[in-house]
């Protein structure tokens, strides 16, 4: 049975169902976000519609989600048993010809994903005799907290909810949520009720009845803005950094290019930051006009994996060189459709797609690119709001194909070019400028950086978009 969740109505949810492409909210030093308004609409790029999608899988029952091993676990509660330990994650052995490069969202040889914020081991019990009905969990200077329910254990007409203090960002939750993580919140503050009936119920009825919460996610503050993707320094990548910026850093903050270049900045819209497990990070795309999203192989593989994802539409920063961000649309990845090492891509669709539809779509290009062709790559380095690498003419630099018959995981498979990127960007669009359709799936730094070539995307995909 799906998840249960619905986004409780506050004070600016209106906006949300009015179709509103985000709104403004200031998070400096943790605050509340307040004061959402209304962002500039951007129209879907048309495509035609290609293949046949195959059946939709059975649903999945609802299962409890082991914590990601890979983050540190920090105990907050004395006597707590310290995390069970790590499970390889499952992420596809690099080459011989491709160890002394990276995958785009690894810190550590032993996972494909990006790494951001702290797990916490918590044990809050609300609800009925044993525990208060309402529980605030603050970390001061986090930009999400996310947490994560053992157990709920509440009679039908009763929910529980998730929300920031102000309830302008709020998700309702029922008794199926057990073992689940619930959406993050965006702030320092989360705030978890159980909303109860207003008939009793008797003693004995009420001993078996509460929330359980044993884990709580939170999310590293951005320490300034306009500074770059968590105020990296720019410089080569190596073994042991995951940042891939080649030269001077000259990505941007994706609004810079809302008037000078207003189709780069259109395409930005499609991308999505991934957060997985609480603590990982990736970026996604819409890959065509369906409910379709591609990111690595390396950064998820399986439904169940895509079930606990959350993807990130709009996540962008307001004005360029600005620290307030659109307040951005969140969505539940759903199924995996395809997946595969070599070509280092996942294909799935998300819970939610009429809530993401508004934010365009990108087309994979049929041709091979060419050495030269000018590029330019929207992304979440670091998991920060969207920036861009690549911009128009002689401001370009070097973000442009340098080798269209690189090899990655196979020969001939992958097209390199020096565009800045970072951890986090991993399933990031490669666009050629002539185009404006996608050339490369981003996957390796190292300097030269490389991507999946779009051409042999889409033939493989082709049935499915």
């Amino acid at each position: 049975m799906r998840r249960k969740t619905g986004m409780v109505i506050g004070t600016c949810a209106a906006l949300t169902l009015a179709g509103v492409a985000g709104a403004v909210a200031s998070a400096r030093d943790g605050a509340d976000p307040a004061g959402w308004h209304q962002a500039p609409a951007v129209a879907p790029a048309p495509v035609a519609e290609q293949g046949r999608v195959p059946a939709a899988a059975a649903p999945r029952v609802p299962r409890t989600t082991p914590a990601s091993p890979s983050p540190s676990v920090t105990s907050d509660t004395p006597g707590r048993p310290a995390a069970p330990s790590a499970i390889p994650s499952s992420v596809p052995p690099i080459p011989e010809h491709v160890q002394d490069r990276r995958l785009e969202s690894t810190d550590v040889p032993a996972s494909g994903r990006q790494r951001i914020g702290t797990l916490h081991r918590v044990d809050e019990l609300l609800g009925y005799q044993a525990g208060p009905a309402r529980q605030e969990l603050s970390y001061p200077g986090a930009s999400y907290v996310k947490v994560h329910f053992e157990r709920i254990a509440v009679p039908a007409g009763d929910y529980v909810t998730v929300s920031n203090p102000s309830g302008t960002e709020s998700y309702r939750y029922e008794a199926d949520a057990d073992g689940r993580w619930a959406m993050s919140i965006t702030g320092d503050t989360a705030v978890v009720e159980v909303h109860r009936r207003a008939e009793s119920l008797s003693s004995a009825a009420l001993s078996d009845l509460g929330v359980d919460i044993d884990r709580v996610a939170r999310g590293d503050a951005r320490e300034s803005g306009g500074s770059g993707a968590g105020g990296r320094v720019p410089g080569p990548a190596g073994p042991g950094r995951e940042e891939s910026v080649c030269g001077t850093d000259t990505s941007t903050d994706a609004v810079c290019y809302q008037s000078n270049d207003p189709v780069a900045y259109t395409k930005s819209k499609a991308i999505a930051r991934l957060l997985i497990n609480g603590t990982e990070l990736c970026t996604g795309w819409r890959v065509g006009a369906k409910n379709r999203m591609i990111t690595n192989n390396h950064c998820l593989t399986s439904s169940d994996e895509a079930y606990d994802t959350e993807v990130w539409f709009n996540y962008q920063c307001a004005r360029c060189g600005g620290f307030d961000v659109f307040k951005p649309t969140k969505v539940w990845g759903d199924k995996v459709l395809a997946t595969d090492k070599t070509y280092d891509y996942t294909l799935f669709t998300v819970d939610g797609f009429a809530s993401i539809e508004k934010f365009g779509f990108l087309v994979l290009d049929n041709a091979r690119p060419k050495k030269g062709q000018e590029l330019y790559v929207p992304q979440h380095p670091a998991g920060e709001p969207a920036r861009i690498a690549g911009s128009k003419g002689e401001a370009a630099g070097n973000c442009a194909v340098d080798n269209p018959d690189y090899t990655g995981y196979a020969a001939h498979s992958d097209v390199s070019y020096f565009c800045d990127t970072a951890g986090g960007s991993s399933g990031s669009p490669v666009i050629s400028r002539a185009t404006d359709k996608v050339v490369a799936l981003h996957h390796f730094g190292g300097c030269p950086n490389s991507g999946v070539r779009g051409d042999l995307l889409a033939g493989r995909l082709r049935a499915y978009l």
